[in-house]
């Protein structure tokens, strides 16, 4: 689970030189799945792997075809090894850096565009360390200009971007005008931002449009491109993969539009094969969008033709699979025929525009347990899949119990209590585009809580099991809280059971409540009690008495591992004076329980003479 946590950062290579720092690394590097290097006099460690000669020269071979380096060295000694190798942030891999005892995680170089700053935090998390950030876009919580568009797949564009990165430090007003894409990015930013949005095209310093303009004179700008373009095209049989790439810039260049915002190629079916496409697109990183005669037909286009209807089917190939690639109605660029005199072939394009980008990557789904409530009863694993996200979504109190673990650009959409169903079909939503998503629930996910919505909502969407992924990082439990504040009482069988009767038939919980009480299990009682249902306690109550002796250990434990819990133990016959609602978790013991000394104990039976077995 933990190394699938790390597969945006791979390959990862780590390097200690001593045996100090290869303890510190060793169970992170099983965790992310990077290679540990060493030098020869430690190679009979286990599961390292030993560089001959010089580190300097060992990193030089690795710096090109890895994302990221990690370091237990001193940082001086890193700083001096990687000068000679350091070209541009775009191209160097994210350099990490921690200390020998493992305390604090450091962002050395490749911060933003090599993802240094995030992977500090994602490895942070694993092992409990303090993360070392200094970037200025960090300390004001702002997502960093040149990373803004990343997770919806932008483009970056030319621009001055140290200049306008050097102006959002020092806190200056910065305009941006925004024409395509997502505005997640938007309502997101902190209250104290500095982003003034405008509609005029007169002189923003950030410009998101998938059409190109001319650097200003004035001040420093950047532009961002969403692939949000569908180039529609037809072509004879034959034609080079050159021809329709020249083809693709002539159009756009002539109608100003920026070749990074092309979200991908639209075309007939029978073109599927045609070699020159398929080299095009596996050259841009395009998809591949073909459709039938029929479904072209029915489009209605600007340009249809007689000829290529009786040709191929379908009066128009390039304006018709444009507009069913993008679903719009209207062309930006209406089919132009492109031909070279020394080039095969010729090539017919059209362009339009779709309402929301092409991101380009297969979306995640985290359904994370976040435990009872306090960050340190959370997995490594789960923290870290939580700054990993590119959104959060969750109940609002659990948010605010996570609120320390987001970074800088992440979307987080808390809603209320009885929104289960819309923050599962918006988690949805948000993955099959192509982001990746986190839904918390309290204590395990999949016990009571949001994975097992999730799952039945990918299920109803005939869900083929890959796309989106799904991981369920599990929690701990509130039965398993609960329990721990009180002693042993899960130590024999147990089953928990909710007395919420909005999604389960009331006949049904009090036939599980018969049968657990006659057999006498443990139980656990989750939504025992609300301002409006109070008689689900009491009856339950009532059923336990009948298989049960009054005086049977009862818990009542309140938010658990939360500033406010509250802990009171009785009996099966005090339940109903007992103080309890919905944030509380009720305990009941079964036939052994005791208590001693205010501690809930269940016997497992090891002082009593083993059954026999036959």
């Amino acid at each position: 689970m933990s190394q699938h946590l790390f597969q945006a950062c791979q390959p990862l290579a780590a390097f200690a030189t001593t045996p100090n720092a290869i303890n510190t690394l060793h169970s992170l590097c099983q965790q992310t799945g990077a290679t540990l290097w060493v030098p020869t006099s430690l190679a009979h460690l286990p599961h390292t792997q030993a560089y001959r000669g010089s580190l300097k020269d060992h990193i030089q071979t690795l710096w090109t075809d890895h994302q990221g380096l990690i370091f237990c060295l001193a940082t001086g000694a890193v700083v001096r090894l990687i000068a000679p190798l350091l070209a541009h942030k775009s191209q160097d891999p994210a350099i990490v850096v921690l200390d020998e005892p493992g305390q604090f995680v450091i962002s050395l170089c490749s911060g933003h565009l090599g993802g240094a700053d995030q992977l500090t935090q994602l490895l942070a998390q694993q092992i409990g360390a303090t993360p070392i950030l200094t970037g200025a876009s960090n300390a004001a919580h702002l997502p960093s200009i040149d990373t803004l568009g990343l997770p919806f797949g932008w483009q970056r564009g030319i621009g001055d971007w140290n200049a306008v990165a050097g102006a959002i430090a020092r806190g200056e007003t910065i305009t941006v005008h925004q024409s395509a894409g997502s505005d997640l990015w938007q309502t997101h930013l902190p209250p104290t931002h500095t982003y003034q949005f405008v509609s005029d095209v007169e002189s923003p310093q950030i410009w998101i449009s998938p059409s190109t303009r001319a650097l200003s004179s004035v001040q420093p700008t950047v532009q961002w491109h969403p692939r949000v373009l569908w180039v529609g095209m037809g072509c004879e049989r034959g034609t080079s993969k050159q021809l329709m790439e020249q083809a693709i810039r002539q159009v756009c260049e002539q109608a100003q539009l920026a070749w990074d915002a092309i979200a991908g190629i639209a075309t007939l079916d029978l073109k599927a094969d045609e070699i020159g496409l398929i080299e095009l697109c596996q050259q841009a990183n395009w998809p591949l969008q073909c459709y039938s005669p029929a479904e072209l037909q029915a489009i209605p286009v600007p340009t249809p033709s007689d000829i290529v209807n009786a040709e191929v089917g379908t009066p128009s190939v390039s304006e018709a699979a444009a507009l069913k690639a993008a679903q719009q109605t209207t062309l930006l660029v209406t089919k132009q025929i492109i031909k070279d005199p020394v080039q095969p072939g010729a090539v017919t394009i059209a362009i339009t525009q779709a309402e929301q980008e092409y991101i380009g990557r297969t979306g995640q789904l985290f359904l994370i347990g976040t435990g009872p409530g306090a960050l340190d009863q959370m997995t490594p694993a789960a923290q870290t899949a939580i700054c990993q996200a590119d959104v959060v979504i969750g109940y609002t109190l659990y948010i605010d119990l996570v609120r320390s673990l987001f970074r800088p650009g992440q979307i987080i959409e808390p809603s209320p209590i009885t929104q289960e169903r819309q923050r599962a079909n918006r988690a949805i939503e948000l993955a099959q585009w192509g982001l990746t998503v986190a839904v918390i629930s309290s204590g395990d996910a999949g016990i009571y809580g949001m994975a097992g919505l999730v799952m039945e909502a990918l299920q109803q969407n005939e869900w083929d099991g890959q796309t989106p992924e799904v991981q369920i990082v599990p929690g701990i439990s509130a039965l398993q809280a609960a329990a721990s504040q009180v002693g042993t009482p899960l130590m024999h069988d147990f089953c928990a059971i909710s007395l919420s009767d909005l999604l389960t038939p009331w006949p049904v919980i009090e036939k599980r409540l018969e049968t657990a009480a006659a057999a006498d299990f443990v139980i656990a009682l989750y939504n025992p009690r609300s301002q409006k249902r109070i008689e689900p306690l009491i009856k339950a109550q009532q059923i336990c008495l009948q298989h049960r002796n009054p005086r049977t250990p009862v818990a009542v434990v309140r938010s658990v591992y939360r500033p406010d819990q509250t802990t009171h133990l009785g009996t099966l016959a005090e339940l109903d004076t007992l103080p309890v609602d919905m944030f509380s978790t009720v305990l009941i013991g079964n036939a052994t329980t005791r208590f001693h000394n205010n501690w809930m104990i269940t016997p497992r039976g090891y002082f009593q003479a083993p059954h026999s077995s036959t």
